[in-house]
């Protein structure tokens, strides 16, 4: 495994000792008068930070297009309050759904959210612009592990929004055999209770990776291998959903599977019993950045959004609504000084804060260029009836 290739995660060792040392839908409507005294306050009752610093903005909306189930409420509000500008948001559950309306153009996206892996074909095929560097002043808020990526060298083109790992989910209450590897998932007794991300790209590398295989192989023969040997699992799995797996975990409708960070963190505070099992093979490692399509037509807007979400008095939001792996250092000391047992749930947290040795046998996934359309094609054909 390239080392560099762990998108980051290694910055959680930074978070590590900082402990031992001390989306659905369209957003509210915007205030109409954002120079008016006064705190801009949500609906929640939380009080906006005001820009620091206000970017100069006459655009009056903002198209973004990004994961569901990513974004706290407050954040989207809080940016429409302070700045007037209307935001809207469409959602979508895979990088490739993404990929695809972008590609076939004529989309009027302002901001996108690839993750790694799919941002080499895209800057390949001009898909995004370079980011001016000269418009994002805070920029310095993220932990330098997570930047100059080998997707990206020297973020021309992209900027961290949240990091984490796909690794196994388990209730512990209602399977009597916990797995501890990849491999365990085939196992007759999980057949109808799993959930599974609807993630080709994560779902083929872990099968790869039960065959002793790299996760980003472009060797036919392994991949026709895993697609066997996966066409052997799906009928085994009840539930594909990028959307919110961990509803159907909390409500008790399946027992265990493959999840990401987030989803994971927030099924075990509401049920203790649901545990984060990172797989004796490795997890899988990943990083979803922000990325300017070519044609965005809101660049005020744009570096407006990009520099308020990094502010640390904002950003901390995600630590309190969505549990990833966080790589804006000042939304961690805000949180640690000003929101103490938000900051110790995150930090504490074995799937927010992975243990080293997790992260060390984890495995990036990469832009495999001209292989790609071999990973499509096992995704289509084994999955397709589901």
């Amino acid at each position: 495994m390239n080392k560099k290739n762990l998108y980051g995660l290694l910055g959680v060792l930074v978070i590590a000792s900082m402990v031992l040392t001390a989306c659905g839908g369209g957003s509210a409507a915007p205030a109409s008068d954002t120079e008016s005294e006064g705190p801009k306050v949500t609906s929640t009752g939380f009080e906006c930070p005001e820009p620091s610093p206000r970017m100069d903005v006459t655009s009056t909306e903002l198209n973004i297009f990004v994961w569901t189930e990513y974004f706290p409420q407050d954040m989207l509000d809080c940016f429409e309050l302070v700045y007037g500008i209307k935001l809207n948001r469409d959602e979508y559950s895979s990088n490739e759904e993404m990929y695809a309306k972008i590609s076939a153009g004529g989309s009027s996206y302002d901001l996108v959210q690839p993750t790694d892996y799919i941002i080499g074909l895209m800057i390949r095929q001009q898909l995004l612009q370079e980011l001016d560097h000269s418009k994002l002043p805070n920029i310095g808020n993220f932990d330098s592990g997570w930047m100059d990526q080998s997707f990206d060298p020297g973020n021309k083109y992209t900027l961290p929004y949240l990091g984490g790992t796909d690794s196994i989910v388990v209730n512990t209450a209602t399977v009597e055999n916990i797995p501890t590897s990849w491999a365990d998932l085939w196992k007759p007794e999980y057949a109808g209770r799993m959930i599974f991300l609807d993630d080709s790209r994560a779902v083929i590398g872990l099968t790869l990776l039960t065959l002793g295989y790299d996760v980003n192989t472009t060797d036919p023969a392994q991949l026709e291998e895993a697609k066997a040997k996966l066409a052997e699992l799906v009928p085994n799995i009840k539930v594909f959903d990028s959307d919110s797996p961990k509803t159907a975990l909390i409500a008790g409708d399946v027992d265990l599977g493959m999840t990401w960070t987030g989803e994971a963190f927030i099924a075990n505070q509401e049920n203790p019993d649901i545990q984060y099992v990172y797989p004796t093979e490795g997890p899988i490692l990943w990083q979803d950045n922000w990325a300017i399509p070519v044609g965005a037509s809101h660049t005020d807007a744009i570096y407006a959004w990009l520099n308020y979400t990094m502010q640390g008095d904002v950003f901390w939001l995600t630590i309190r609504d969505f549990q990833y792996t966080n790589p804006n250092k000042a939304a961690l000391e805000y949180a640690k000084a000003n929101q103490p047992d938000v900051y110790k749930a995150y930090a504490d947290s074995p799937i927010t804060n992975p243990p080293a040795e997790a992260v060390a046998n984890g495995h990036g996934i990469e832009d495999v260029g001209d292989a790609t359309p071999l990973f499509d094609d096992i995704w289509v054909e084994v999955k397709g009836g589901q």
